[in-house]
């Protein structure tokens, strides 16, 4: 079994933020992946979908 590539590593933040990963990914993840490839990952989408949020607010608002 490989390490997840970094598409399957963005694959799967999306997939868990949507709520739509299966199972079978998730143990996947959980056995094959890294802590810490998934924490900046989740950290890096974080920080982008809270910045689009603050930009269309204040693009709508001012």
């Amino acid at each position: 079994m490989s390490k997840p590539s970094i598409v399957d590593v963005i694959k799967s933040v999306l997939s868990a933020v949507l709520g739509v990963q299966s199972e079978k990914n998730r143990q996947k993840d959980f056995t094959q992946g890294s802590l810490p490839m998934y924490l900046i990952a989740g950290l890096i989408f974080t920080i982008i979908f809270v910045s689009v949020i603050v930009a269309l607010v204040r693009m709508v608002v001012g």
